[in-house]
């Protein structure tokens, strides 16, 4: 999938899974939650033992259609080097994740055709990474002002397409959309400590479940024809 392609599926589908755990097996028994919990976009963290060996098995999945994706589309989290983005490509992945911003990371995706989301905390590197080719952006850590803080910064800069991952729960996440999110992640309140440690896998999928119907409602949002980055 190209990454043109991958960024107009997520902001259809508007939630990813993103998952941190100890061992292989603890990650996947809590992805396959996810996912029949109906997520579709799912992230494996390069900390994860093996993650990608669970990329290139979970791109490889076969699952009930929901918003035009009849199978995960995988991504690895937490890379940091160029060698992870070529890693992470040949693995099967269609994005990479960086909680950071690195235009050397951000340049080595898009000249692997991979969609990228280098972490920004501030305008000044939401706009300096979009510039440097980053087509997606992922607000880490999430400001204390939350969907309130990405409503004002989207005034001015309507063409950026966010993506909040950290402090998104089930509470604010219709809110972070209507603030004009282009999609979340789903961490801390879907894969919990307690659940992944006793490998509850009902109490992840409910809590996917719980939150995408929690969205339905939300209107998508109309983004702007992108003006030129430079």
């Amino acid at each position: 999938m190209s990454a043109s392609s991958f960024v107009a599926a997520l902001g259809r589908h508007r939630t990813s899974a993103i998952v941190r755990a100890e061992d292989t097996h603890a990650a996947a028994l809590a992805m396959d939650a996810a996912v029949r919990g109906g997520v579709r976009v799912v992230e494996f963290t390069l900390t994860t033992p093996g993650a990608l060996e669970l990329v290139t098995e979970f791109a490889k999945k076969s699952v009930a259609e929901i918003d035009g994706l009849d199978h995960p589309l995988v991504g690895a989290g937490t890379v940091l080097r160029t060698d992870e983005v070529e890693r992470a490509a040949a693995a099967g992945a269609c994005f990479v994740v960086s909680p950071v911003f690195d235009p050397a990371v951000v340049h080595a995706a898009v000249a692997a055709d991979l969609a990228v989301l280098p972490g920004v905390n501030t305008p000044t590197e939401m706009l300096a990474a979009w510039r440097c080719g980053a087509q997606l952006l992922k607000l880490f850590p999430a400001p204390a002002l939350g969907p309130v803080w990405l409503r004002s910064l989207l005034a001015p800069l309507p063409f950026l397409k966010v993506v909040p991952t950290n402090g998104v729960d089930l509470d604010n996440a219709a809110a972070w959309l209507d603030a004009g999110a282009h999609a979340i992640g789903l961490v801390g309140d879907v894969f919990r400590k307690e659940w992944l440690a006793t490998k509850d896998v009902a109490a992840i999928e409910a809590r996917v479940r719980a939150i995408r119907a929690r969205i339905a409602a939300v209107p998508h949002r109309e983004c702007p024809i992108e003006p030129p980055r430079w």
